[in-house]
């Protein structure tokens, strides 16, 4: 099953670089919670698909391109997969380059629970990896 997850979350990233948010849409359960890091502009958080797609979009709307990149390997423990990526924004302000880590729970199939870090370690022991 968490081969299963690491495809899922995979494919997230795949629908994100591809600009498909239908297909990001789908990928979520209706009940999903998304958490941005910790003194992220919109504190969240994000409940229920809809408030997570609408995060989703602003963050799309505010860049004229953007990618998301994994940079580590992803991690499957039980339901939750980790991974480190490479966030970059193209637009008419300032570069962005951000490193984060996506902490995501997959049940049934769906993203459950999305939540993101600054601190790769932080990540890793939020799912137990780390003391």
């Amino acid at each position: 099953m968490s081969q299963e997850n690491v495809e899922i979350v995979r494919a997230f990233f795949e629908a994100w670089n591809a600009g498909d948010m239908d297909a990001l849409r789908e990928m979520q359960d209706a009940d999903v919670i998304q958490r941005p890091p910790k003194g992220w502009p919109e504190p969240g958080p994000f409940v229920g698909r809809d408030a997570s797609m609408r995060q989703f979009e602003q963050l799309r709307d505010t860049w004229d391109s953007d990618t998301a990149r994994p940079i580590s390997a992803f991690i499957d423990v039980a339901d939750h997969v980790v991974v480190r990526y490479l966030w970059h924004g193209l637009g008419e302000g300032p570069e962005s380059k951000i490193e984060l880590t996506a902490l995501s729970t997959v049940r049934k199939g769906k993203l459950i629970y999305l939540e993101y870090f600054w601190d790769h370690a932080e990540a890793l022991e939020a799912v137990g990896l780390l003391e």
